[in-house]
């Protein structure tokens, strides 16, 4: 390029020229602008995590399809699962390498209340928002806590013991087995002393036996088969989740007794396999809903990634409700 003096220039060139800069000079001023709005924007997608405390019960995969399906719906978001298949240990190293990869949201399905405490903290600390979701820990190291109240549920459970007792035998009197999930879980100690503030209160109300079963209905139907081998008389086996009342069903169906006592359970998922259709068949004399808590979670947790100002509550409370035969049908989807 051959630059010439100004001075050899003439004046309407030198107009030209000088129109020319303001228009270069106002473009890179205009895209400086457009650049720093652009800038302000989030560019990438949200990552939100859940951590999930196991895949294997079907109320884990119903909580697990519902929410993928309800992320798919935001087109700006990545959703992933993780699996801790009931290992506290693992859970914990899952959520460590959640941390380093710094998530908008992570949400956080305990696998027991007292180790995921500290690493639930350090999500906190590390400024990502923390979904609890209906399963407690020690201390409230959550942005909020989404769940459904275990020791409501498991007082209406117990009072429903209480009057098919009294319905049967002309008194709260009877033989009670108590099957227990995952020792040591928010769910499992408030579904058992929420039904004892009732049962307690009969001297005639006898728990024979509390087999511990881990929320698995393999593994109901196995403590089942022990309880039967030893006990003649049962009137009522209370499962704390449902797939472990089903499998306490089939062992006692296996060997001719189911109908010697009634089997109640708590989830009471719709669909074929699950509580309200288990109810319909006569499996189940009632069941409990727990709420997944997803719609919810997704609902808070998309305010939460898109709202600055949105300050959630510290807890939310989805209620349950009593599924029996009379109600059954109506409920089911």
């Amino acid at each position: 390029m051959i630059m010439m003096p100004i001075s050899t220039v003439s004046s309407r060139t030198r107009f030209f020229l000088a129109l020319v800069c303001v228009a270069v000079i106002g473009c890179n001023g205009s895209e400086t602008k457009t650049n720093g709005v652009a800038d302000s924007k989030k560019q990438d997608p949200y990552l939100v995590i859940f951590s999930q405390c196991n895949n294997a019960e079907p109320y884990r995969a119903a909580q697990n399809e519902l929410m993928t399906r309800l992320w798919a719906e935001k087109s700006d978001i990545e959703f992933e699962v993780t699996d801790a298949q009931q290992d506290n240990s693992k859970q914990i190293s899952q959520i460590e390498t959640a941390i380093l990869r710094s998530p908008d949201l992570l949400i956080v399905a305990p696998n027991e209340r007292g180790p995921l405490t500290d690493i639930m903290g350090k999500a906190m600390a590390a400024g990502i928002k923390v979904i609890c979701l209906e399963r407690d820990i020690l201390k409230p190291n959550f942005t909020t806590f989404i769940g459904s109240d275990n020791r409501k549920i498991g007082r209406m459970a117990g009072q429903f013991i209480v009057d098919y007792l009294v319905k049967k035998n002309g008194s709260a009197k009877g033989n009670l087995v108590h099957m227990r999930g995952l020792l040591g879980v928010e769910g499992e100690m408030n579904r058992h002393g929420g039904a004892q503030e009732l049962i307690e209160k009969h001297a005639g109300i006898k728990i024979v036996k509390q087999p511990v079963a881990d929320w698995l209905q393999s593994r109901g139907r196995e403590r089942m088969t022990e309880v039967l081998s030893v006990e003649p008389e049962i009137d009522v086996v209370y499962g704390h989740n449902d797939p472990m009342a089903i499998g306490a069903y089939l062992a006692a169906k296996e060997v001719g007794r189911e109908k010697e006592m009634i089997f109640i359970g708590i989830d009471a998922l719709n669909g074929p396999a699950g509580g309200i259709r288990k109810v319909m068949d006569g499996v189940l004399a009632a069941s409990f809903v727990y709420p997944l808590c997803v719609a919810e979670a997704v609902e808070i947790g998309d305010r939460l990634l898109r709202e600055p100002d949105f300050v959630p509550d510290e807890k939310y409370e989805v209620m349950s409700q009593m599924v029996t035969p009379e109600n059954a049908t109506e409920l089911y989807d």
